[in-house]
């Protein structure tokens, strides 16, 4: 059991409880809170509270988190495309329609359950065993590098690099509209969206900080093809950082425009350049995951 502490600051008071929680940490969905609050085990200045109650200043919210059952994830024989690999790292280049690691109504079909079958007993268990070896992840539908640690030691070395901002990572997007300038710094912090909880949104009171550079690689008049630079890893961060400034990615259904004209599975996004200093060698690697048939497909029409 895990417990939660929480004091309502002035500015969050009259927020109801569900959403106040779910504001407070991303991981706590409010279909969940609201299960908590029906088994009392959320509780405000000692007592337990319905789910319609508004939180007020200076109020001590304790949410008790029952240990969670992890299912058994299995190894499963997935090709993988093996950009790099030794004693304690793997690069791999991620196909498009394809989790990272599982969760809820993804247990099967996974990353991690090909990286478990390549890899058998080889990987870190810092993140536990629905996520064995994963530093960062990619969107289901963004292709690209993307760096797994076979030891714990490779993990702690890799999550601070991570941390610190020094791990190189260069996307290739394409974009809808025409960009003003011929490069930018997007600045906003990423968090929740406030209404749409399925969502991450530019949120300045509850978002976390973020910062992408990007670069005018061509332009096709209705549409731009970008290269962006992330100082943040941000969930989302590029698809939210260009829908701000009215740009969104071309493909993205969820914060771009419903219509497909070129019939993309989802967003325009390629993570390309990978670049980090190895764990155990300390000399500086960087690789290049080249742009999918699908992508290179979506320049020649757009050039056409």
């Amino acid at each position: 059991m895990e417990l939660l502490q929480f004091v309502v600051e002035s500015e969050e008071a009259g927020t109801r409880i569900d959403r106040f929680l779910s504001d407070k940490n991303e991981e706590l969905s409010r279909s969940y809170l609201q299960k908590l609050l029906k088994e009392q085990q959320i509780t405000v200045n000692g007592k337990a509270v319905k789910a319609n109650y508004k939180v007020q200043c200076a109020d001590e919210v304790t949410v008790s988190v029952p240990d969670m059952t992890e299912p058994d994830i299995l190894p499963e024989d997935i090709p993988l495309d093996i950009l790099y690999e030794d004693g304690d790292v793997l690069v791999v280049n991620k196909p498009k329609d394809m989790v990272v690691h599982p969760s809820a109504g993804h247990y099967t079909g996974t990353l991690v359950n090909a990286v478990l079958f390549h890899c058998k007993d080889n990987l870190s268990g810092i993140n536990g065993v629905l996520r064995p070896g994963i530093v960062h992840r990619i969107d289901k539908d963004t292709t690209g590098a993307l760096l797994i640690c076979k030891n714990d030691a490779a993990h702690r070395e890799l999550a601070e690099q991570l941390k610190e901002h020094s791990i190189k990572r260069r996307y290739r997007a394409v974009v809808s509209g025409n960009l003003k300038d011929d490069q930018g710094i997007i600045e906003g912090p990423i968090g929740r969206h406030p209404v749409d909880r399925k969502k991450m949104a530019v949120n300045h009171k509850n978002g976390k900080e973020a910062v992408t550079h990007y670069e005018v690689l061509e332009r096709f008049g209705n549409a731009t093809y970008i290269e962006c630079r992330l100082e943040t890893g941000r969930t989302h961060q590029i698809r939210v950082h260009m829908a701000s400034i009215g740009h969104p990615l071309l493909g993205d259904e969820v914060y771009g425009s419903v219509k497909n004209p070129y019939h993309l599975q989802g967003q325009a996004l390629h993570a390309m350049v990978l670049g980090f200093v190895h764990p155990r060698t300390r000399e500086y690697m960087e690789f290049t995951a080249p742009l999918p048939d699908y992508f290179l497909k979506l320049l020649d029409k757009l050039r056409k």
